[in-house]
């Protein structure tokens, strides 16, 4: 059987059955737009001063919960990667 073979009506039954997403499965997606325009406005205002970007450089955690994003460990990362493709 393919996908093409199950109705609408069918993969709304396979999904009900499913169990619920994780409670923190379901936070996180609801977190990252926010983490990822904080990420960008980050980057952006760097890029367009020098002292923010040392700053930022000095203390990746810091600007990131400067933007009311709880800095964990993935978003201080993405946010290094970034930087290092400036």
């Amino acid at each position: 059987m393919t996908t093409s073979d199950y109705s609408e009506q069918r993969l709304s039954e396979l999904l009900s059955a499913l169990p619920p997403a994780p409670e923190a499965w379901v936070r996180a997606a609801q977190e990252l737009p926010l983490a990822r325009r904080s990420l960008d406005d980050i980057v952006e205002r760097a890029r367009a001063d020098v002292e923010y970007r040392r700053q930022v450089l000095a203390d990746l955690e810091a600007a990131v919960a400067q933007t009311g994003v709880e800095p964990d460990r993935r978003l201080v990362n993405a946010l290094r990667r970034r930087f290092s493709e400036l």
